[in-house]
């Protein structure tokens, strides 16, 4: 059992290395966050230059369309953060992470509808995608994953995107959130065909190690 435990924790130990270390853009990058698995997917868009807009695969081809809009700010809450990069993925309308079979790297297990944005001196930020639909064994509520990478950290992640009116979407569930970066609770509002969402991030907010 103790022998168990200690190859427990070493895992756990290279894990969080492996997150810190290949995730970070620089050497002088603080460790914060905690770590996690797949983290470094956040530096997976290759030669694309990020902008402040990202359309995500399949949009045209799903409904209901999505728009998720926000503003990322730093630790005070007001003064807006430029050049963050935030990275989303999310499920099909089946809720399966689609992939084509020919993925690379964290492709394989993320899917093919993800993307990257890197926000304006404003801090603003745009995702055009669709509404993802809930994994089909409906125990988990609809969501967006979302990881952020700002100078000087390394990456880590927020709490998911999650949609106000879902049903899946508990009492339960939604206290037992820990609102990194703040509350990922978004109220879709409907104009015209498209869904619009709004998430305003507050960097190293509920964060670990973060100061």
């Amino acid at each position: 059992m103790k022998n168990l435990t200690i190859a427990i924790l070493m895992l756990l130990l290279q894990v969080s290395y492996a997150c810190q270390s290949q995730t970070n853009s620089s050497k002088n990058d603080r460790f914060v966050g905690g770590g996690y698995e797949g983290c470094e997917a956040i530096f997976e868009f290759g030669d694309k230059k990020l902008s402040p807009v990202d359309t995500l695969p399949l949009y045209f081809e799903n409904k209901p369309k999505l728009e998720i809009i926000g503003s990322v700010f730093h630790k005070d809450g007001k003064t807006p953060a430029a050049n963050v990069i935030i990275y989303i993925y999310h499920t099909n309308r089946k809720g399966e992470y689609q992939t084509c079979g020919n993925e690379k790297g964290w492709a394989k297990r993320h899917g093919i509808i993800r993307g990257w944005v890197k926000t304006d001196k404003d801090g603003k930020y745009t995702f055009f995608t669709f509404r993802p639909g809930a994994y089909p064994t409906r125990d988990e509520p609809e969501h967006i994953h979302a990881t952020i990478k700002e100078p000087g950290k390394t990456a880590y992640y927020l709490d998911d995107f999650v949609f106000e009116d879902d049903p899946i979407l508990t009492l339960e569930m939604r206290r037992k959130m820990a609102n990194r970066g703040g509350s990922g609770i978004m109220k879709p509002i409907q104009v015209h065909d498209m869904l619009t969402i709004r998430r305003d991030i507050i960097l190293g907010q509920n964060i670990p190690d973060y100061e």
